[in-house]
């Protein structure tokens, strides 16, 4: 028998304060548990603009602590009434001057399974993040969910194949990449990369972007969200470039083990020759 899991994730647009971009969440999230989704995936610092635009102390008021924050603990509550698995990209404090940026990743009886902490921050016109954020410093985590072993990887951090094949090699079977990209800066690549890295790795991606033109910039953040599989196959159709859009899709993740005993990534890896790409 198949493992079949319906899969989740949602494109949206700033709707001008964070109460209002929680609630729209809540909505697709019910929207897509209606559908039978039981698992579902939020854009990078989901409830936040993408404030990253402009270096200014005032938007560090966006940030809160994970899990304890109100944010995090909304979502709990949500995902325990829904069944349904949540990851929760927010822009965390830990304390005082220890910022990052972070999703938290939470299982379908609302119990709080760990976090994600982006390791490669950008700092480059229009994505002024080492302003904001520390790198992350929690490894690449697994998480064992209700619908399986489930990984997140953040926007940036998917130029970088070093993670995507950590999250690979602790059994990962769906890796979730919340973003924030612009139309000028990498359209050419979105489609390419995270296919790329789900057949290089074996496992589905679920890539997510925002929509549209924010009030801190003119970053045109392009949407086209989408599943990829481990064949580095769209899973349906991708998401729109200009409006907002619910994307639920099943996915077969007996193609994982299929694929890997087909191909032989894993097995045909050479780990004792690979010294000299982490040498200083």
């Amino acid at each position: 028998m198949s493992r079949i899991v319906r899969a989740a994730l949602v494109q949206t647009k700033w709707t001008g304060d964070k109460e209002s971009m929680i609630d729209q969440h809540e909505r697709y999230a019910r929207e897509a548990a209606a559908q039978g989704a039981r698992i579902m995936g939020f854009q990078e610092v989901f409830n936040a603009p993408y404030f990253c635009q402009v270096q200014e102390p005032e938007h560090y008021r966006w940030a809160e602590p994970v899990p304890d924050g109100p944010t995090v603990v909304r979502m709990q509550a949500l995902a325990k009434e829904l069944g349904m698995v949540l990851v929760v990209p927010v822009y965390e404090v830990e304390q005082a001057g220890f910022y990052y940026n972070t999703a938290a990743v939470i299982d379908a009886d609302g119990s709080y399974l760990g976090k994600y902490r982006k390791h490669h921050i950008p700092q480059v016109k229009g994505f002024w993040e080492k302003y904001y954020f520390k790198p992350g410093n929690l490894g690449w985590p697994v998480f064992d969910t209700a619908v399986g072993r489930v990984g997140v990887y953040i926007c940036y951090d998917r130029h970088f194949p070093e993670g995507w094949r950590a999250l690979g090699l602790a059994g990962a079977e769906i890796v979730y990449n919340p973003s924030a990209t612009s139309r000028s800066l990498s359209a050419y690549l979105w489609q390419l990369e995270q296919p790329a890295a789900a057949v290089a790795n074996e496992y589905f991606i679920a890539a997510i972007n925002r929509v549209g033109v924010e009030e801190y910039g003119d970053n045109d953040f392009y949407g086209t969200s989408y599943f990829v599989d481990p064949r580095g196959q769209f899973v349906g159709e991708v998401a729109s470039d200009k409006a907002e859009e619910l994307v639920v899709r099943d996915l077969d993740l007996d193609l994982i083990q299929e694929v890997r005993q087909g191909w032989a990534f894993y097995r045909d890896r050479r780990p004792d020759a690979y010294g000299p790409l982490t040498e200083a």
